[in-house]
C-alpha cells in the first residue's frame, strides 16, 4: 500500500493572533507560513510524489501551490474529509478565552468525548479524515502501484488524530502527539499495520529553545503556532 506524506499548513494568521480558526474564510498564510510553503519543494526534493490531496481551506491551498508550480502536471484534489474540524461556535474565537470554557477540559482530558456546540465532535473528525485516508489509500495504489507516495495537506488535529489511527492509539492520547505549522508527517501502510516513519519534522529546533512563555501541560487547539 502507498507512503502518504502528511503536511500540516504553513503558520496562518490565526495561528499568530492566537485565533481558533476552524472553517473561518480568509485565514491565508502570514509571511513566515508562505516561507514555510515556499521551503517545501526543496525538502521534497526527489520525492516522487504521484498526487496532491488538500484541504479546501486556504491556508492549506497557499501551502502547496509553491509544490505544484515547482512540478507542473501534478495532479492535484481537493478533500473536504481532510479539512479543519468543524469548531462551530468556538470558530474564530481567542484561544485564551476558550481556556476558560468547561468543555476545554474535555478537549484536553478525553476529546474522544468533546463535540463542539455548533460543530462537530472530535471522534467525528477523526472517523471522516481516516476514511478519506483509507479510499485515497486504495485509489493511489490502483492507479500508481503499492510503492507509490503521496502527499495530504491538512490541519493539525486531523493530522494528530490520523497518526492516532495509525498507532492504534486511543483518541483521548492523540492530545499527545505535536504537529507544528508545515511538519511533515510520514505514515507507510502495509497490508498488516501502517508505519510512522516521520512525525511533524520540519528540521528545524528553534521549538526547543527555552521560551518566554511556556504553554504549559495543555496542547493547542488546531495545532497551535509553532516555533518563535
Amino acid at each position: 500500500m502507498p507512503t502518504l506524506i502528511l503536511v500540516r499548513h504553513g503558520r496562518s494568521t490565526a495561528n499568530t493572533e492566537g485565533l481558533l480558526a476552524g472553517w473561518t474564510p480568509g485565514v491565508a498564510l502570514d509571511e513566515r507560513g508562505a516561507a514555510q510553503a515556499a521551503a517545501l519543494p526543496g525538502r521534497l526534493d526527489g520525492v516522487p510524489i504521484s498526487e496532491v490531496v488538500v484541504s479546501p481551506l486556504q491556508r492549506c491551498q497557499e501551502t502547496v501551490q509553491p509544490l505544484l508550480d515547482a512540478r507542473p502536471g501534478l495532479p492535484v484534489h481537493s478533500e473536504e474529509r481532510i479539512g479543519e474540524c468543524h469548531y462551530g461556535d468556538w470558530s474564530g474565537r481567542k484561544l485564551a478565552e476558550l481556556m476558560d470554557e468547561p468543555l476545554m477540559e474535555v478537549v484536553q482530558a478525553h476529546p474522544s468525548a468533546a463535540a463542539f456546540p455548533g460543530g462537530e465532535s472530535m471522534r467525528a473528525m477523526q472517523t471522516r479524515a481516516a476514511e478519506a485516508v483509507r479510499e485515497w489509500n486504495a485509489r493511489v495504489e490502483r492507479d500508481h502501484g503499492a510503492d507509490a507516495v503521496y502527499l495530504m495537506c491538512s490541519h493539525g488535529d486531523i493530522i494528530k488524530s490520523l497518526v492516532a489511527d495509525a498507532l492504534g492509539l486511543h483518541l483521548d492520547l492523540f492530545q499527545r502527539i505535536s504537529v507544528e505549522p508545515c511538519s511533515l508527517t510520514v505514515i507507510r501502510y502495509t497490508r498488516l499495520r501502517p508505519f510512522l516513519v516521520r512525525l511533524g519534522d520540519t528540521g528545524d529546533f528553534a521549538s526547543l529553545m527555552p521560551r518566554e512563555e511556556t504553554a504549559g501541560g495543555d496542547a493547542p487547539v488546531g495545532g497551535g503556532a509553532g516555533a518563535p
